[in-house]
């Protein structure tokens, strides 16, 4: 989930534990448990900080180890510790329960999500996203944001009122995840062009009635398109991947490496320049009106030297700009 949904998630975890005993009897334990439960809600996405070094070094990693099950007890240990160093009498037992609820919580969402997690590390380093809720879910953060107000404001004791968030939480989730098994059954019988070993891959969106959907299709390549409730509509269709030399010689540079690495659904695109080539790695998952924004792109001069290169998220005319491609004959 986004930054903003995990915040008030864990905000009414912090409300959510007032139906434990232990924490609505005790004041100074309960603010310890609000710390806990904020600060673990938050502490998976401190990969964040990765960004610094580099795009290629944050995208390899984000939601990887900092998300896997070791980690689970690593920051509830870590984050118990230090608050414990501030409310000394607390029950430690209670504060790290509901702070190891809240980091399950966060990795266990960003599981629902098309960007998916590495959550089963060291087991495996399979990208877990089970497409289902998007990032940001206009019904989950609306939700919360309303039940935080009720509560602030004094108006609904937090032990009832959470319980009841919570169980509509997971009463959505569950719809949710019904709707998209359902969807992706559906679709290859809504598609007139589909044939034996396509596979289809609905993805969310804002919006509960429209998917974003990707086909691929027996050979490689790729159909990308839309459901609106019960409307199929292609976008882009036969799109795979360019065969051109320089294509392979792009899977060297570590922004490719980094992108394939975090991405099965990638496609490579080879443009002839003045001074030599740009190939233009694109996630067919994420294609925004005509243009896929999640990119790796190097442009190689004749020899198929790198010359400079970009991975991220960036429209194709900053990315023309940032990396200064000559497109003069």
């Amino acid at each position: 989930m986004d930054t903003g949904t995990h915040l008030v998630m864990g905000f009414t975890l912090a409300g959510l534990a007032h139906i434990d005993p232990v924490v609505a009897a005790s004041p100074s334990l309960a603010i310890a448990v609000a710390f806990g439960t904020v600060i673990a809600s938050q502490a998976p996405d401190i990969d964040g900080v990765l960004r610094l070094k580099n795009n290629a070094v944050y995208i390899r990693n984000h939601r990887g180890i900092t998300h896997s099950l070791p980690f689970l007890l690593i920051w509830t240990v870590l984050i118990t510790m230090a608050i414990t160093l501030v409310f000394r009498d607390v029950s430690v037992l209670h504060l790290a329960l509901w702070t190891g609820i809240a980091v399950c919580v966060h990795v266990f969402s960003d599981m629902f999500n098309t960007y998916g997690t590495q959550a089963f590390r060291p087991f495996t380093e399979r990208w877990i996203s089970w497409n289902i809720i998007h990032i940001f879910d206009p019904f989950i953060f609306g939700t919360h944001l309303v039940a935080i107000l009720l509560w602030v404001l004094g108006m609904v004791q937090p032990a009832p009122l959470f319980t009841i968030l919570y169980s509509v939480t997971i009463c959505y989730y569950a719809w949710r995840t019904i709707v998209h098994f359902l969807k992706t059954a559906e679709v290859a019988r809504m598609d007139p062009s589909y044939l034996e070993g396509d596979k289809y891959y609905v993805l969310p969106t804002v919006y509960l009635r429209q998917w974003h959907l990707v086909k691929l299709r027996a050979d490689g390549s790729y159909d990308i398109g839309r459901v609106n409730h019960n409307d199929l509509q292609w976008s882009q269709q036969n799109v795979i991947s360019s065969h051109h030399v320089a294509v392979e010689h792009s899977k060297s540079h570590d922004n490719v490496k980094a992108f394939l690495y975090f991405t099965s659904f990638a496609v490579a695109d080879v443009e002839i320049i003045m001074n030599g080539y740009v190939v233009r790695w694109a996630d067919v998952r994420y294609l925004h009106r005509t243009q896929y924004p999640f990119v790796a792109v190097v442009v190689m001069d004749k020899h198929f030297m790198p010359i400079s290169s970009y991975i991220g998220w960036l429209s194709e005319e900053k990315m023309n700009e940032r990396l200064s491609i000559d497109y003069s004959s």
